[in-house]
């Protein structure tokens, strides 16, 4: 993120006030119960919110989020460019570069700074526009400031490409999972049929007691449902090996699901022996299922677990009933000729995410705002 005391001390700086023009004054606000869909587009603090029918602004300009923005959040961004004919409402600051500073350069500089120290409002945070006028801005000759911009925008196509080459990645895999084993909902390839208690064992997770010492460490992951994606990248809490054995542990391979709440069928697959809480039951599939075939099919077709559900006011899964959830079973070998593409296409995806994961395109901005690129 891009830091107001770290450019001061680094380049020339102006307040944000001096050199933009602020348009709130012709923003409108519309509910969406009143806004009609049409060919224009609708922006708010987080950029497109949808269409509408009419427009209010005819020019490309930098639009600032000012309450309900992603602040404090390095990889979510709080400016975006509107071009063309669009309308804005009042969560979002419209800025006019003023003769001397360059769009995209401003663009650039706004989309990931750390605007904290300007916020107010406690319960919901907001850059009011007396406070967002004093965003230092670094000043730099407009030649200099388009050419950073240009070079900021060429990583930004890298990075996007790399994301969209894991979404295709993710398209392909479920198109090969539709190919071999057809739609498991209907199951029209008539592939035997049985419950996961016959599969499998079923583990529902534990919480250790925060008041006994020794539990938490860096050992072991303790997975929660908002740490459920493909691999377990994000996991927030660690266990001691103690702690691991007061909770609930499973093997790598098995098959975690949240089974209760708003994001139940939400799943994961185990990268290593983990722990896990009492929101997520887990699967170690026994030698009649494929680890990567047991996940693909809960990830693709999370209606296995839901559709299951009891409706209360929390949907829930119980283990009894989650082990008596019936699933197709295909041959083993064609589970395996899954699996093997699955871990082929997985190398590939493997480096575009280490390169997501990298600070690059913030370490390129920090260089280029503070004069150094």
């Amino acid at each position: 993120m891009i830091r107001a005391q770290h450019l001061e001390s680094q380049v020339a700086t102006r307040p944000l006030g001096e050199v933009v023009d602020f348009l709130d004054s012709r923003r409108k606000p519309v509910k969406a119960s009143d806004r009609v869909e049409g060919d224009y587009a609708y922006y708010g603090a987080n950029g497109k919110q949808g269409t509408i029918n009419d427009f209010l602004f005819d020019e490309p300009l930098v639009l600032l989020a000012e309450d309900g923005g992603h602040f404090g959040d390095p990889y979510k961004a709080i400016a975006y460019v509107a071009e063309g004919k669009y309308w804005v409402n009042n969560h979002a600051h419209v800025l006019k570069p003023k003769d001397g500073l360059d769009l995209r350069f401003l663009f650039r500089v706004l989309e990931r700074y750390d605007v904290t120290p300007f916020i107010k409002g406690a319960t919901r945070a907001k850059l009011t526009k007396g406070d967002a006028e004093n965003i230092p801005i670094p000043f730099l000759p407009l030649p200099e400031q388009k050419r950073i911009a240009a070079i900021l925008d060429k990583a930004d196509a890298i990075r996007r490409k790399r994301q969209q080459a894991i979404e295709l990645a993710d398209q392909f895999l479920r198109s090969v999972f539709l190919d071999l084993f057809g739609d498991p909902v209907t199951n029209p390839k008539q592939w035997d049929v049985l419950p996961i208690k016959k599969l499998g064992k079923v583990i529902t997770g534990s919480t250790p007691s925060s008041q006994l010492e020794g539990m938490y460490g860096q050992e072991v992951p303790f997975v929660t449902p908002g740490d459920l994606d493909d691999n377990l990248t994000n996991v927030k809490r660690w266990l001691t090996p103690e702690g691991a054995s007061q909770s609930r542990t499973c093997r790598s391979g098995s098959l975690m699901a949240c089974c209760i709440g708003a994001t139940i069928g939400k799943v994961a697959i185990a990268s290593q022996p983990s722990a896990f809480n009492q929101q997520i039951n887990v699967v170690e599939w026994n030698e009649r299922v494929v680890d990567l075939y047991g996940y693909y099919l809960f990830k693709e077709f999370p209606v296995f677990i839901t559709k299951n559900a009891i409706k209360t006011t929390l949907p829930i899964l119980k283990k009894s009933l989650f082990e008596n959830v019936q699933i197709p079973i295909p041959g083993k070998a064609l589970q395996e000729k899954f699996a093997s593409i699955v871990n082929q296409n997985q190398c590939l995806v493997r480096g575009h995410r280490e390169f997501l994961a990298e600070p690059l395109f913030d370490s390129l901005s920090q260089r280029a705002f503070s004069g150094q690129l």
